[in-house]
């Protein structure tokens, strides 16, 4: 049988529990400053006062405020993402690609006691997308997931602003720090391994505009070209909403007019492998295909998928290493990663 508590009982008990640093101090006897720097640790207060204050917090469950006192140290313990798409303003964030990333992201702040702070963002020409988001004072740095159309507006903001990393395509002389692969040299992995399986009509699936995309498609051609091949551009798109229907009228035109196609990421070359097979072009006997990212869905297509594995694990921690170190107020260098062929069943 449970006893029953008087309203008097439960007032008394509301006015016993902690829930402030000030609270803490009544109880404890000292200055809410000696109980804010006993709680974190410091040696200005002596051990039995440390100790007496700490009871005294466990007895009450009482936990300081971590916001708090991380804004009184100027420090939010939030990093920001931002993901902008001034190219592609359909892509949306469930991108299979921008998921990996991010949850390699968020697996790696967490293990440095960061929170993730994400956006999406469609830059307008003259818009100033990324200020206000530096500028909140949410944020300790932010990192940007891609350079889009949007260069020469990261060039400018790593002028005044460096705790910012961003994933792309490193140029040389660039001032934003950047990670990335060499795409250049992914290109050319690419077009190696499809000529190698007998391809002679070459196409590149994928938007040039991306400066990632752009590399790959250079590195392409450059050996098409030294093997006296043509290497055809099919402009093609990554949001999700259109891709299907893109895709399906870009494989009618590639039927009897190529066999081989390289397309700018794994998630265009499995919608190009489902589109093939509506057609019913046979891939690889037909059609070789070489993807790019080698996303974990690649290995799991039939046929299984032929591309160019850029190390996005890897690529995520050195992102966070570098941020953080640039938070520190250190110099850092861009980190351009080596690509590598995963060869498959598609070529």
């Amino acid at each position: 049988m449970c006893d029953a508590r008087s309203p008097i009982d439960d007032a008394q008990v509301e006015s016993n529990r902690v829930r402030t640093i000030t609270d803490l101090a009544k109880l404890a006897g000292v200055s809410p400053g000696t109980v804010s720097r006993a709680l974190a640790g410091k040696s200005l207060v002596n051990a039995k006062t440390r100790e007496k204050i700490e009871a005294i917090a466990r007895e009450h469950g009482f936990r300081p405020n971590q916001m708090a006192s991380r804004l009184r140290r100027q420090k939010t313990g939030v990093i920001g993402v931002i993901i902008p798409l001034g190219h592609e303003q359909k892509q949306q964030v469930s991108d299979t690609f921008f998921l990996t990333l991010l949850g390699h992201l968020a697996d790696e702040l967490t293990a440095r006691g960061y929170d993730l702070m994400l956006r999406r963002v469609v830059p307008a020409a003259d818009e100033d997308w990324l200020d206000p988001f530096i500028g909140s004072g949410m944020i300790d740095g932010v990192i940007v997931v891609g350079q889009s159309d949007q260069f020469d507006r990261l060039e400018e903001i790593a002028e005044r602003y460096r705790p910012m990393v961003v994933w792309g395509q490193h140029r040389e002389g660039q001032r934003h720090c950047v990670v990335g692969t060499d795409n250049l040299l992914g290109g050319k992995l690419a077009m190696e391994r499809l000529i190698a399986a007998g391809a002679t009509r070459l196409a590149f699936v994928g938007d040039t505009n991306a400066p990632e995309f752009a590399a790959r498609f250079a590195g392409a051609r450059h050996v098409a070209q030294a093997f006296g091949l043509d290497l055809a551009e099919m402009p093609a798109h990554l949001a999700t909403s259109g891709m299907t229907s893109e895709i399906a009228a870009l494989m009618r035109k590639a039927k009897g007019r190529f066999d081989g196609l390289f397309a700018a990421t794994d998630l265009l070359a499995l919608a190009c492998i489902g589109e093939l097979r509506q057609l019913g072009i046979d891939v690889p006997k037909q059609m070789k295909l070489v993807g790019f990212d080698d996303l974990p869905i690649a290995r799991q297509t039939t046929p299984a998928l032929t591309t160019v594995r850029q190390d996005i694990a890897v690529g995520a921690r050195a992102m966070i290493d570098l941020l953080l170190r640039r938070v520190a107020d250190e110099d850092t260098e861009s980190i351009v990663m080596p690509p590598a062929l995963i060869a498959r069943e598609t070529a």
